[in-house]
């Protein structure tokens, strides 16, 4: 029986044999799409991270 690790393992494997593949094919696109994606982590980090906590840079913390 295979177990959940190397299900995993191998799925990983797959997927960077194919983003491989795909990019050596396909650079133009993917070095075009480049600045777009740049934009988009702004709006992602705060959607996925927020600003990571105000509290306490200014001192004035409510106690």
């Amino acid at each position: 029986m295979i177990n959940s690790r190397t299900w995993m393992l191998m799925g990983g494997s797959l997927i960077v044999i194919v983003l491989f593949f795909g990019l050596r094919e396909h650079w133009g696109h993917a070095l075009g799409l480049l600045p777009y994606l740049l934009l988009l982590a702004c709006p992602l980090m705060h959607l996925f991270h927020g600003h990571g906590g105000h509290h306490g840079h200014d001192g004035d913390e409510k106690k």
